[in-house]
């Protein structure tokens, strides 16, 4: 099990929930960057199953106290949040694994799922600490990030798709893949067939896919080893 702790960020500090290994290190670190739902249990899951594959995870609390299992109050939070200040929060979180003794002389990455999937995306690109990035059914459109992807040269991106949002054709996902290729990094792309958005979230049985949870999980963990 983790525990919450705090970093600065902004000129201010996040919280956030970290998961370190058993074993003596070092470790990778990984930023875990939540669903729309807020820093809820199944972010702080997946940050100690991270944390059992041996990396230190660490879950910043992008909305700041906040969290919903409603919808619309997701949908709310969700445009709420200040782009600028979630910059802030990943660079932050990125300084604060970096910094960690269980991390010396290892890199960073980061995961996230649905609008953390951009979130995590997007980190590749506005911190050279992180390496290798990892969104899952990403959701958040690009013009409010207004990305660019220069920071990618030599760092690697993965992206897991679901039928649901358009599979890899969606707009969203062939602007990464090109934004990220033409910066001079690697991405690879999986489509998993009559998936719905958050098939990973084994918190929803509504639309958890065991058996493509598993694959995209093994996928991510590959990647992460190989290259952190």
């Amino acid at each position: 099990m983790g525990e919450m702790v705090s970093f600065p960020s902004n000129g201010d500090s996040c919280e956030a929930y970290l998961a370190v290994p058993a074993a003596d290190g070092p470790h990778p670190g990984v930023i875990v960057v939540q669903e729309w739902w807020g820093l809820v249990d199944h972010i702080k899951d997946v940050s100690d199953r991270l944390a059992e594959a041996g990396f230190v995870a660490l879950a910043p609390d992008f909305f700041h106290g906040q969290q919903t299992d409603e919808p619309d109050d997701a949908q709310r939070l969700l445009m709420s949040m200040e782009m600028d200040r979630a910059a802030k929060d990943i660079q932050g979180a990125a300084r604060f694994l970096a910094d960690r003794p269980e991390t010396e002389g290892t890199g960073v990455g980061a995961v996230g799922f649905c609008m953390g999937g951009s979130l995590a995306l997007w980190s590749g690109a506005i911190d050279e600490e992180v390496k290798v990035a990892v969104g899952f059914y990403p959701a958040v459109p690009w013009e409010k990030m207004s990305p660019t992807w220069g920071s990618y040269a030599n760092k690697s991106a993965m992206i897991h798709a679901s039928e649901e949002d358009g599979t890899s054709k969606a707009d969203g996902i062939q602007a990464a893949v090109k934004g990220i290729q033409e910066a001079g990094g690697d991405v690879e792309v999986y489509d998993y067939p009559g998936s719905h958005h958050a098939f990973f979230n084994d918190q929803r049985p509504e639309v958890h896919d065991a058996d493509h949870s598993q694959q995209a999980w093994r996928r991510t963990i590959d990647l992460l080893k190989s290259r952190l």
